[in-house]
């Protein structure tokens, strides 16, 4: 069965209203709200062949149709055409995700606050190291008598702490001195292992050489720190009347309250495609989504992807309009990178 103009309208009409009301469409709906200049009696044959086709379904008695998972993705594929922001989204967009940044770990958190808040969906954004993030610095921060804080500045401005214990902390001229010594070795050997030039530390700070030792294994020892999950906006899909029933709503829950089930949609790829990609309702790879849809794209640091942005929504979500956001959130995103990085 052809494909014709005439369906491909009604079928357009039959997402866009559903999506706006999330009410089943008629035939009688799309003959008042949308000008085809044909009867109502032709729309419902039209929709009896759309049905057949398996893009649109009925899911009760004398109701109107509703969009399937395959009319979506022609809709998705062939019909849905990117819009612009307009200059205040554009604006805000990009004051959000860049007001008060020093530190990738921050600006991935305020990412997914500022899509959440545009979209009204639930985000995910997902913080990921660089092959080559090389540390950059340190710094020792005193916590009490018996232990200290030290963070780890990576060349990204990816930020990770570890505490160290020992029976005595130096006061803060001699943990200044302290870290001075040890960013001139970070500056000259970077992680590499020079015996001679530690030994020559460990002298000079003799009396805190047990501390000095674990502040240099930490330096030595790369981050095993997991890479952190950053959501937003969870309570958004709540407002949809699809998850108005409550094991629906739980089940949302439990999907975005565990790490390794985020990384998992994040991560899948059903296609080719670097971009940004749809993947809608039981097109994901966990039956747990069948009732969402998920729209994704990478970021980058450095030479390689090193992230996932993601927005999830119920299947009925507006995807022209999340596509739109999701595509100038990562413009501005890896412009924010670059001038956090040094533009390496």
């Amino acid at each position: 069965m052809d494909l014709s103009g005439r369906k491909i309208k009604i079928l357009e009409a039959i997402i866009t209203d559903y999506i706006k009301t999330g009410d089943p469409v008629g035939s009688r709906t799309i003959s008042k709200r949308y000008p085809l200049g044909i009867s109502s009696a032709t729309i419902r044959n039209e929709m009896s062949d759309l049905e057949e086709m398996g893009l649109i379904c009925q899911p009760h008695t004398s109701a109107g149709r509703v969009p399937s998972d395959k009319g979506y993705r022609l809709y998705v594929d062939r019909l849905m055409r990117r819009s612009a922001l307009s200059a205040e989204e554009s604006l805000f967009l990009r004051e959000l995700i860049t007001a008060n940044i020093s530190h990738i770990d921050y600006l991935m958190g305020q990412t997914a606050k500022a899509l959440a808040r545009m979209t009204n969906y639930a985000t995910v954004v997902t913080e990921a190291k660089a092959d080559n993030d090389t540390l950059k610095h340190i710094s020792l921060v005193p916590v009490d008598s018996h232990s200290l804080v030290l963070v780890r500045v990576a060349k990204s401005n990816r930020v990770d702490n570890t505490i160290l214990r020992a029976e005595t902390i130096p006061d803060f001229d001699v943990l200044h001195r302290i870290t001075s010594g040890v960013n001139k070795y970070i500056e000259t050997y970077g992680t590499e292992v020079d015996r001679e030039a530690v030994s020559d530390i460990l002298k000079e700070f003799k009396p805190y050489r047990e501390l000095l030792a674990e502040v240099f294994k930490a330096m030595f020892t790369e981050s095993s720190k997991s890479s952190e999950i950053y959501t937003s906006g969870v309570n958004n899909i709540l407002n949809y009347p699809e998850f108005s029933d409550i094991a629906k709503a739980k089940n949302l829950f439990s999907i975005l309250e565990q790490k390794e089930i985020l990384a998992e949609i994040l991560n899948y790829n059903p296609g080719s495609g670097t971009g940004v990609q749809v993947i809608i309702g039981g097109e994901n790879n966990l039956k747990q989504l069948k009732d969402l849809s998920v729209i994704k794209t990478n970021y980058t640091l450095g030479s390689g992807n090193v992230g996932f942005i993601g927005i999830i929504g119920p299947t009925r979500m507006n995807y022209q309009q999340a596509v739109s956001v999701l595509s100038e959130m990562v413009e501005n995103l890896n412009e924010v990178i670059k001038a956090l990085t040094g533009g390496q």
